[in-house]
């Protein structure tokens, strides 16, 4: 009988001891801010399992089988070996997550993703707003359960406390998306890593942004718009990328900081203007899919706001 056995686990585990130990060769030269941390955490990426399937002409049962890798003691071995090298100048500590947990929410995510696909006739526009508001939403999720107040910010500091490794660690998977092998091929931000990051460039600028706008007394509409202008200036949107390499992400960045420079949504024309930035957009093929997913997020924390609350 010929067989054959397919081993199925992302080694992620040692990417991140490689970037550990490159981080060994620049300490001298550390600027003084990197100089200040003390201790480096390791987030295993590796899984749990490792499955083997057995393949034969003549086998008759070739069906997978799981085995737990825990009693291998890779991740020890991963902290022990990042301690030896960094012990003169860090602390080395594992970060730990409900790894169950955490799957149980991205089946839920993959299988939301799914319905839409089939509703839309596998068009993928609203994947990476399933993934941004269905991690936000985990973490609102969190908070109503301990009957906490939903505000932006305690809801970012719920998703880092209890998604923040396990979005680490997915970041570091290798995903084929088109998002992802942008973010790979031209060295940007992924979604994946915004959101283990928890967010910023929403809770820090598009958030903030929508609110102020609304204060000031700006119609919704342009509000919306004025947000949407400020994150596409600064985020590292891998839809753009994907669509139109690098060259393309930094026109619409330079696009978006001309409109805000020429008095933004909230001036005589202002729609008019961001109408002709569109038009340019639609001509080149750009798409700014990663700052409307935020903007969404946007919408969606300004509505859990009781009225009058700014934050």
């Amino acid at each position: 009988m010929l067989g054959s056995c397919r081993i199925r686990m992302p080694w992620c585990a040692a990417l991140l001891l490689l970037l550990v130990c490159s981080a060994c060769t620049v300490i001298g030269t550390a600027a003084p801010k990197l100089q200040e941390f003390k201790t480096v955490g390791i987030v295993s990426a590796v899984g749990d399992t490792l499955t083997v399937t057995k393949a034969g002409l003549t086998g008759l049962e070739n069906d997978e089988r799981s085995y737990s890798i825990e009693p291998w003691g890779i991740d020890d071995l991963i902290v022990s070996r990042a301690s030896a090298l960094l012990s003169p100048h860090f602390q080395v500590q594992p970060v730990t997550y409900r790894r169950a947990d955490f799957a149980a929410l991205e089946r839920e995510g993959i299988a939301a993703e799914a319905r839409v696909l089939k509703a839309t006739g596998n068009i993928n526009t609203h994947r990476g707003a399933i993934f941004s508001l269905g991690s936000l939403c985990a973490a609102a999720g969190a908070l109503a359960a301990r009957g906490e107040p939903l505000r932006p910010l305690t809801i970012r500091r719920t998703l880092l406390e209890q998604w923040g490794a396990a979005l680490t660690a997915r970041a570091l998977r290798m995903s084929s998306s088109h998002g992802a092998s942008a973010a790979r091929r031209f060295g940007l931000r992924s979604v994946g890593t915004e959101a283990a990051l928890g967010f910023p460039v929403l809770f820090e600028t598009t958030f903030p942004v929508l609110q102020n706008a609304m204060r000031e007394g700006m119609a919704p509409q342009l509000a919306r718009v004025q947000a949407l202008f400020h994150t596409i200036a600064i985020l590292e949107d891998t839809n753009l990328a994907h669509r139109g390499g690098l060259a393309g992400l930094r026109y619409a960045q330079r696009a978006a900081r001309d409109f805000l420079r020429a008095g933004g949504a909230n001036r005589a024309g202002g729609l008019d203007a961001a109408r002709s930035v569109q038009r340019a957009f639609v001509a080149r093929n750009l798409s700014p899919g990663g700052a409307a997913d935020l903007l969404a997020a946007a919408c969606w924390l300004q509505r859990l706001q009781p009225a009058g609350e700014a934050r």
